[in-house]
């Protein structure tokens, strides 16, 4: 038996060679070969072959198709010099109608029905490997010298015919700190899998206990270490199983190809193509991606809003990249709840002021075309008000479809988490975030202010009390959009409303928001979000993170979106 002392440094024809021979004492090959691309291996009957492919084309973050074979062919000229697939893993799984019924060291006893099949190989993660230690990360799963974790997720992949399945992923252990490298040393390795899919808490992927892989070993995180996901070639072995051939096989996970072809042709890209990682929720733990160019657009729209045409002093207020990380957020919920409504012209019917519900209004015009679920909660007394707005956006086209409008009303101790999700359950948000533009907030004394110090709680129903009950439930987020400081969601600035706002020792909300945007006019606060969520949809880093690699880019919607931005005719 050979040890697996030197194994990083032979070459894969060697490797290939010491393979053939079973004369490895090992169950992966991580960290073998370094610096080679490594491949995932798939071997089914040529009727399937055709299908297969499109599928792999259609899911190219787990499937990056390096090669597909003719039937018959065990060799693999394009990867490989003198190789054998036969017998070049170092261990093989077949199956029989959609079931694994076996482990091998060798397919040659198949060779009669390997004639009629097609061998595909498919990138791996083990491949960029080289190129994050590189950047002074460890691979965890090499140290603790065991197999990389891998687990079925929640995802589907996009349906191919026969082929349909669900997304697996391997997981590595990144300290908190190196998760903007990972990113970077990855992102260009498309034939290795590319960036990470997810970043922070598995329960976001489905993945229920990281303890107990699908496949794989079980790897330790060390105190600081985020779990960072990559799409993975196994996502193959749960295709093989989906589509139920009466033949087929694939590698071991972990056991993969050994190629002769170097991780080398990375292009080098501009300094607005690098990826930013940024934090966009604490529970669950929550990163997302971003190019520095979109990156970059958004903090100008920021700077742009952040202008005081009242001269009021709201520059105190800022609080820089609040837009990028509050749009982030928004770009990954599926369900979005409105508020606005500030009455502060306590005399007059209707009281409120014009700014807010066209901000409100750009806001679902957006979320309408990206496709998520929207709706607005106000005043039970200002809903006729609202329903006539809304009708009259639709009919001249501002928004596609009317806007779902409620009111919230307290009821009980538990009135807004019954709101806020189905049967008062935290485990079922109705709403993944919530954003409040230009809507009068609690002060801390319980009342409501308009800049002015009048006190027009009589005219505002208890929505701060969502918020509130958002900061319970996990996977919740919220924005608060605001130009005086009394606005809900402001209570994240009221130190510095009370110290740089006229009357905001009296004024300033009392109610935070996990996102504060800051604006001249509230309403551009809203046009700014509209915008930076386009930016976001047309980044196509950020696209692929969102769509965890599979399907395709969402790119061909691009006109949809445009159409639904604000515009000074709307």
């Amino acid at each position: 038996m050979i040890l697996t002392g030197g194994l990083k440094s032979l070459l894969p024809h060697v490797l290939r060679r010491i393979i053939r021979g079973n004369r490895l004492s090992i169950s992966n090959t991580s960290g073998m070969a370094e610096g080679y691309k490594q491949a995932n291996v798939v071997i089914l009957h040529k009727s399937l072959a055709d299908d297969f492919e499109k599928f792999c084309h259609a899911n190219d973050g787990p499937l990056p198709l390096l090669y597909r074979s003719k039937p018959g062919d065990w060799k693999c000229p394009s990867l490989s010099s003198d190789s054998d697939i036969r017998t070049d893993c170092l261990q093989y799984r077949m199956y029989e109608h959609g079931a694994c019924t076996g482990s091998l060291k060798s397919l040659k006893a198949y060779s009669e029905q390997l004639k009629d099949m097609v061998t595909f190989y498919l990138g791996c993660s083990f491949s960029f490997e080289k190129a994050v230690q590189n950047a002074g990360i460890p691979i965890r799963n090499v140290e603790q010298k065991c197999n990389v974790s891998m687990y079925k997720t929640a995802v589907p992949c996009y349906r191919v015919s026969t082929f349909c399945c669900n997304l697996v992923v391997t997981m590595r252990p990144i300290p908190e700190s190196k998760l903007e490298a990972a990113v970077l040393a990855t992102s260009e390795l498309k034939e290795a899998h590319g960036a990470p899919i997810h970043m922070g808490d598995p329960g976001l992927l489905g993945i229920q206990d990281l303890s107990k892989p699908d496949y794989g070993d079980p790897v330790q995180l060390h105190p600081g270490d985020i779990p960072v996901f990559w799409a993975c070639g196994v996502t193959a072995a749960e295709a093989v199983i989906s589509c139920r051939a009466p033949l087929a096989f694939t590698h071991s996970p972990g056991c993969m190809f050994i190629t002769d072809l170097k991780n080398d042709n990375v292009t080098v890209r501009s300094s607005r193509e690098v990826p930013q990682v940024h934090c966009v929720s604490q529970d669950p733990l929550h990163y997302s991606i971003v190019s520095a160019e979109a990156a970059q657009k958004i903090k100008t729209l920021e700077t742009l809003i952040g202008i005081d045409p009242g001269d009021r002093g709201i520059i105190h207020l800022h609080r820089q990249g609040e837009l990028l990380k509050a749009c982030l957020s928004i770009s990954h919920a599926r369900s979005v709840l409105i508020t606005t409504g500030f009455p502060t012209h306590f005399t007059h019917e209707p009281p409120e002021e014009n700014d807010g519900p066209p901000g409100a209004l750009a806001i679902a015009a957006i979320l309408q075309a990206l496709e998520k679920e929207v709706a607005i909660v106000t005043d039970q007394r200002a809903m006729n008000l609202n329903k006539k707005i809304i009708e009259e956006a639709v009919q001249i086209g501002i928004l596609k479809r009317p806007v779902p409008l409620l009111s919230y009303q307290r009821e009980s101790a538990d009135s807004a988490l019954m709101f806020l999700c189905e049967n008062g359950n935290p485990g079922r948000p109705r709403f993944d975030h919530l954003v409040a533009i230009e809507r009068a907030g609690m002060a801390a004394d319980g009342k409501y202010y308009n800049a002015r110090k009048v006190n027009i709680k009589h005219l505002v129903d208890p929505i701060d009390e969502l918020f509130l009950a958002a900061q319970t439930i996990p996977g919740v987020t919220t924005t608060g959009v605001g130009d005086g400081g009394n606005e809900l969601g402001m209570g994240k600035v009221k130190d510095a409303v009370k110290k740089h706002i006229k009357n905001g020792d009296v004024i300033a909300c009392d109610v935070e928001a996990d996102f504060t945007i800051v604006a001249g006019v509230s309403n551009w606060g809203g046009y700014a979000i509209a915008c930076a969520l386009y930016i976001l949809s047309t980044c196509e880093m950020h696209d692929r993170y969102l769509r965890k690699a599979v399907g395709f880019p969402q790119l061909s919607k691009k006109m949809v979106w445009l159409s639904a931005l604000p515009s000074v005719i709307k």
